[in-house]
């Protein structure tokens, strides 16, 4: 069984990214392949949950590496591009923290789209990448929402475009960061709801063991024992129901078990603490809230078939 690490699950960010053109504002919609490949949905959630059944990474990255991607430059599959040189997105030392679980998840679902004649070389990657976002929530056990669909997949991909929030990032970093995407407080921290899923290694969180007052003492303990015996392989889950999409995420919080620090500052600056507890007592709010800030992630940066295409093999440009 593959290792159950998981990187820190964060998204990277261009400003520039939030601006989308009014054409590829149209061209997004569900049902956008109906014509084109009417059996796009079925073949990627088959496929997705082939690769949760091989291994229980496969989901929590899947769904970090929809948020890399779309927040670098747009939801384009960007994050997917192997340079021949070393310059692309995957090998910047901030997205070290990508598992390889996740991009597989992609490139098992193009393949098996590929093999349908109706939808051989039709079907973007930065579509696949968002159906296989969607259903690593849905067979998780969270809510399913229609997915827009339309986007090309742009053509570049390099180290400098990534920029990484820090684990350790206050409010006001977290705030500034994700309205350069153009979305709220609010928004960012459903989205960071997303942390019910998968894990972190120790260098993201063991700074906090014994020094953040906020970090529950019985939940620290715990932490240094794993981070101490295991200083170079060690991780924790994010939130203690980790293979499930639910609100303890937020309930954690509450507690002083936030692993990130990035996480726990929502509950304790007093300013987002009233939307935290929202979502911890209200699990259907959550998830409702979980989509539409999903969808408008989802159109981030989305390129248009005059400045994108549609990749043949996910890892090169055509």
């Amino acid at each position: 069984m593959a290792s159950l690490r998981l990187g820190l699950f964060v998204a990277a960010a261009v400003v520039s990214a939030a601006l989308m053109p009014p054409s590829a504002v149209a061209q997004l919609r569900p049902g956008y392949y109906s014509s084109i490949c009417p059996n796009l949905e079925l073949i990627v959630k088959s496929s997705v949950k082939q690769s949760m059944a091989q291994s229980p990474i496969s989901a929590p990255a899947a769904l970090r590496l929809f948020f890399h991607d779309c927040a670098v430059r747009g939801c384009d599959a960007s994050i997917m591009i192997v340079n021949s040189n070393g310059d692309d997105e995957w090998r910047n030392p901030d997205n070290q923290s990508l598992k390889p679980e996740g991009f597989q998840v992609i490139l098992n679902a193009k393949a098996a789209v590929d093999s349908d004649p109706q939808c051989q070389y039709k079907v973007s990657c930065a579509d696949i990448m968002a159906l296989a976002a969607r259903e690593s929530v849905v067979q998780s056990g969270g809510p399913y929402y229609e997915m827009e669909l339309g986007r090309y997949d742009g053509r570049l991909s390099t180290k400098a475009s990534v920029v990484l929030p820090h684990a350790n990032f206050t409010l006001d970093q977290l705030n500034s960061f994700f309205s350069g995407l153009g979305l709220s407080q609010s928004e960012m921290i459903v989205l960071s709801g997303g942390h019910t899923l998968g894990a972190a290694d120790c260098p993201f969180f063991q700074y906090r063991i014994g020094t953040d007052t906020s970090m529950d003492a019985t939940f620290a303990s715990q932490l240094n024992a794993t981070c101490s015996s295991n200083p170079t392989s060690g991780f924790a889950f994010l939130d203690s129901s980790a293979v499930t999409f639910d609100n303890t995420f937020f309930r954690n919080l509450q507690s002083g078990k936030g692993l990130l620090g990035s996480d726990q500052v929502l509950y304790t600056d007093t300013r987002s603490r009233g939307t935290v507890n929202y979502y911890a007592t209200n699990q259907g709010a959550f998830f409702g809230d979980f989509v539409a800030a999903m969808t408008k992630l989802g159109r981030v940066g989305v390129k248009t078939a005059v400045t994108g295409e549609i990749r043949r093999d996910c890892r090169f440009p055509n």
